[in-house]
């Protein structure tokens, strides 16, 4: 693991799965600029510790924790050598899409397993001591394809549509003793490894007119991690250029 050295700080620490490209890594450098020390996950090595010698580079404290968001196991391992957050961001998973009757089972397990059943996961093992010490926050990354409907979107749409709905009970569970709990909605990302002309071509029927960069989604999980926004939990908040608004 690399880290910085400034060990006579000990700011307050934010774990954000999926953190190596895209939304994720955007939000694991926003959150180093606002003074957290940063649990990078990911399940590549080497994109981990570049993530981590970027954050260390312009000041910040970060540490890598590889692990695989569809193993059980390797989720409950993430979660014990992250230790105690303050800031829970489930951004990882993956995506599908196609026709209905050509995604075979075992693609649909990992789906669900690596985008729900992963976050739910982290969850269950993090929040609790987040209650206990009266504060804390936890974003969730849906997306548009959780709230309107994409051919060839089903299951994955599904996927993030159930991040919304556990938000919602998860704030219900957790708001009441001080925990933050909501959801950001993005609409199509120019992040890495997204197909620009597809990105160029959902971004043309947004509002905006154009698709968003990772930085513009970043901004919104960072607001929704710090203390501006405390008096905001159990919301869906759509970064879609107004895709859904009308």
């Amino acid at each position: 693991m690399t880290e910085s050295m400034n060990l006579d700080v000990h700011p307050e620490t934010a774990l954000v799965t999926g953190a190596t490209s895209g939304i994720g890594k955007a939000t694991a450098r926003a959150l180093a600029r606002d003074g957290y020390a940063l649990v990078v996950h990911g399940r590549d090595e080497q994109r981990g510790r570049a993530t981590v010698g970027e954050i260390v580079e312009a000041g910040g404290r970060a540490r890598f924790v590889a692990a695989n968001l569809t193993d059980a196991d390797d989720v409950t391992r993430l979660a014990e050598e992250s230790g105690a957050v303050d800031v829970l961001v489930n951004n990882g998973g993956m995506s599908w899409f196609g026709p209905t009757d050509q995604l075979d089972t075992p693609t649909y397990d990992r789906l669900f397993d690596g985008n729900v059943r992963a976050a739910y996961q982290l969850v269950a093992a993090l929040a609790p001591l987040m209650a206990r010490n009266g504060r804390g926050s936890i974003i969730s990354v849906d997306s548009m394809a959780g709230r309107v409907g994409l051919a060839g979107g089903a299951a994955y749409g599904g996927t993030k549509a159930a991040l919304t709905a556990m938000t919602r009970a998860w704030a219900a569970e957790f708001s009441p003793a001080g925990v933050r709990v909501n959801t950001v909605a993005p609409g199509p990302v120019y992040s890495d490894g997204a197909n620009p002309e597809l990105i160029k071509t959902l971004g043309d029927t947004t509002l905006m007119g154009r698709g968003a960069q990772p930085e513009e989604i970043a901004a919104v999980i960072a607001f929704l991690a710090s203390d501006k926004s405390g008096y905001v939990t159990g919301a869906v908040i759509p970064v879609d250029g107004g895709r859904t608004a009308v």
